[in-house]
């Protein structure tokens, strides 16, 4: 955060020299720590002990795919089940969640399309466009999300307008929801989950995790996240899950000893029979030299 205040107020400073309104730009000379995104961990069994005994817990975590599946089998009757149900799956950030209408979903064929997203600035909401042009994006929805929507949209059917129409989440009076009013909520809706503490935008750390869990690959990833870099995926919303850690690390010793018993193979084929194996870097001795 330090680092963008930074970057905005230099930006605007140069503005200023350009226009001859000041000599030099002072912000110029600020050093900042290097300002490092931290790595998100897993919520591993050893790490929730010691968080339950100490109250210890790491600056960015996610549930593995068993909490993840409890907590969304916790609140299945909320009335917001569904945004979450989208943040933990698709990763989708908080604003673009809250910002989803009607006319986003196209249910038919299984899709979702992120195109504008809900930002709060104080107690004002504005509707504006993703956080960037790769965030524009279409989302493909598996079986079980889209029939989730059909009922949710059923039961949003009004006797007399018939389809929704507007947000899929919104207020009394049809406005969108405030995003803080969401945290807020999946805060308290963790607590009492007894989960271990995960923030709503741990969610969709979890999700980029748990997609690579399941085979997919890195590019699959970052579209679904709508990341303009492949590095900012795999550096930040990455975390290696415990059972993806054991498959890379079984494949790597398979990939060795299998490598290692074609060439103990490979060298016993070489050797002819019957001849008698030396020692490396001996000769034989002449006769008469002994």
């Amino acid at each position: 955060m330090l680092q963008r205040i930074h970057a905005t107020l230099r930006a605007g400073l140069n503005a200023a020299v350009r226009r001859g309104l000041i000599v030099r730009n002072p912000a110029r000379f600020v050093e900042l720590p290097s300002g490092r995104r931290p790595h998100a961990v897993v919520w591993t069994p050893p790490r929730v002990a010691q968080w339950k005994a100490t109250g210890e817990r790491p600056r960015v975590a996610v549930w593995t795919a068993e909490q993840t599946a409890s907590f969304l089998t916790g609140i299945g009757e909320h009335r917001l089940y569904p945004l979450f149900h989208l943040v933990a799956l698709l990763g989708l950030r908080r604003g673009e969640a809250v910002g989803l209408r009607w006319c986003d979903l196209d249910l038919d064929r299984g899709y979702l399309t992120v195109s504008h997203q809900v930002r709060q600035i104080g107690g004002h909401v504005e509707i504006g466009k993703p956080k960037s042009e790769a965030s524009n994006r279409v989302l493909t929805l598996d079986h079980r999300t889209t029939t989730l929507l059909r009922r949710y949209r059923d039961a949003s059917r009004s006797p007399v307008f018939g389809e929704p129409v507007g947000f899929l989440f919104h207020t009394a009076d049809g406005g969108a929801v405030k995003p803080d009013r969401v945290s807020k909520l999946f805060r308290a809706l963790n607590d009492d989950s007894r989960l271990p503490p995960v923030r709503l935008h741990d969610l969709r750390h979890g999700a980029a995790s748990l997609s690579l869990a399941a085979g997919n690959d890195l590019k699959t990833v970052q579209s679904m996240l709508g990341h303009a870099s492949i590095v900012l995926t795999a550096d930040t919303y990455t975390s290696v899950l415990p059972c993806l850690a054991r498959q890379s690390a079984e494949a790597t010793a398979r990939l060795v000893l299998e490598a290692a018993r074609s060439t103990g193979i490979r060298l016993r084929q070489r050797r002819k029979p019957g001849k008698p194996r030396r020692s490396p870097g001996r000769r034989p001795v002449a006769a008469g030299r002994r």
